[in-house]
């Protein structure tokens, strides 16, 4: 099973569609194993994006996600990674596809409502930004033999 970080953005959390995001996730058949809100500060805003540091939007991201709080999940699945990316759809929520959380919600590019990651080795690494390993749990539902 896959793991995935999902950042729900300011501007979801600001809108009041934090629950919605995540309930879409999980009516996928993806599990929570860990979740909490929190103020990102500056410096794990940058280690965060630290892959594009020296993009000319680095300065307009690190703003963004410090302005208001987000909502950090481990999402896990068989092929998590993918499965929420596609669930997500296009950054630019004018070219995401409808039926995608920022084809139907998001407003602009800036304000994109969500974060997933890119890739497993990616995940790993983000999740460990905001998650100790004691903070991810473990656990079956009974639904996972029905959508596995």
């Amino acid at each position: 099973m896959e793991t995935s970080l999902v950042l729900i953005k300011p501007d979801a959390i600001q809108r009041g569609l934090g629950g919605e995001i995540i309930s879409r996730l999980e009516k996928k058949g993806l599990r929570i194993v860990a979740m909490k809100m929190l103020q990102i500060d500056n410096a794990l805003a940058q280690r965060h994006y630290a892959i594009h540091k020296d993009k000319p939007f680095f300065a307009e991201l690190v703003d963004f996600i410090t302005s208001s709080p987000i909502i950090a999940i481990v999402f896990q699945g068989k092929d998590a990674v993918v499965l929420v990316r596609q669930m997500m759809g296009e950054t630019d929520p004018a070219k995401a596809s409808p039926g995608t959380i920022r084809g139907d919600l998001g407003v602009n590019i800036t304000h994109n409502l969500i974060h997933g990651s890119d890739s497993q080795e990616n995940a790993s690494k983000e999740i460990s930004l905001f998650f100790s390993q004691e903070e991810i749990l473990h656990y079956s539902r009974d639904i996972d033999r029905w959508i596995a």
